[in-house]
């Protein structure tokens, strides 16, 4: 394929259902197809010439739908998102971002309340907030890429634009919200960033790497139950910092994060398939 337009075989292949075509291609196809006008009328006559049967599926489709949108024309339009959102968002991601703000702030109010309620920041006694601050990102990264929470899911994984940029897009955008209020939260807690922070990056990198094995929602999951029952729950019971959080521990959450995103880089690949994703 040319800087400028698609090459004649690859639109003959592609009218013909691309069996032969390689995946990095077809998705180069794809993407192009999307924005180049020229290429697309190209396909459309490649289509009515190599494969008549598709041609005639279509205008009877169209046939059948015409009368329908000339009757529904005059109708008022719903108001549409912008088309950049989808990237960043999905429609449940407001309700579950504030889900996260929720428990980030009674995990926060209960901290405050000091001695005498379990938790808080008194001697002995290890901040809430603290055991929570690394997995809560990741139950907003689960949400952002959920077949069940996102009813335009098919849609969206079905784009050429749907693979790694877009995961990281919309993780991104969930770091964007929750990392400084957990930010804001410490310092009134007196928790600091450097114990929390890196764990939260690296069990994030590392649900994006798990994710494209067994998908992104599981893996989340997976991480957040391993998290509850191996620090939340202990930590909880003994009124001890987890050695894991202290700042001891730092630079193996370094080497973790690290290799989750070689491991998410490696793979970038699994990102553009449906099953990635669940």
């Amino acid at each position: 394929m040319s800087a400028e337009h698609v090459a004649a075989r690859l639109i003959d292949d592609y009218a013909h259902g691309g069996p032969d075509i390689a995946a990095d291609e077809l998705w180069a196809l794809e993407a192009h197809l999307e924005v180049c006008r020229d290429c697309r009328a190209r396909l459309s006559a490649a289509v009515a010439a190599r494969a008549p049967a598709v041609t005639a599926l279509v205008d009877t489709v169209w046939t059948g739908l015409e009368p329908r949108l000339a009757a529904t024309a005059g109708l008022p339009r719903r108001r549409r998102r912008p088309a950049w959102l989808s990237a960043w968002l999905t429609p449940t991601t407001v309700p579950w971002l504030a889900m996260v703000m929720s428990v980030t702030l009674l995990a926060l109010l209960l901290d405050l309340a000091g001695p005498g309620t379990g938790y808080g920041s008194g001697p002995g006694e290890v901040p809430l907030l603290l055991l929570l601050a690394p997995v809560l990102p990741v139950l907003g990264v689960a949400a952002s890429w959920s077949r069940g929470l996102d009813p335009a899911y098919e849609l969206t994984v079905s784009t050429p634009r749907a693979g790694l940029p877009l995961v990281l897009r919309r993780t991104a955008s969930v770091l964007a919200v929750v990392v400084p209020v957990l930010l804001a939260g410490g310092r009134l807690t007196g928790t600091t960033a450097a114990q929390w922070l890196l764990p939260c990056l690296a069990l994030t990198s590392a649900t994006l790497a798990l994710g494209a094995v067994i998908g992104v929602t599981r893996a989340a999951v997976a991480l957040v139950t391993l998290w509850a029952a191996v620090v939340l729950a202990p930590a909880l019971a003994t009124s001890r910092t987890p050695l894991v959080l202290h700042t001891h521990g730092l630079p193996v959450w370094g080497l973790i994060l690290a290799l989750a995103t070689g491991v998410v880089i490696a793979r970038r690949g699994a990102y553009a398939e449906l099953g990635a994703h669940r």
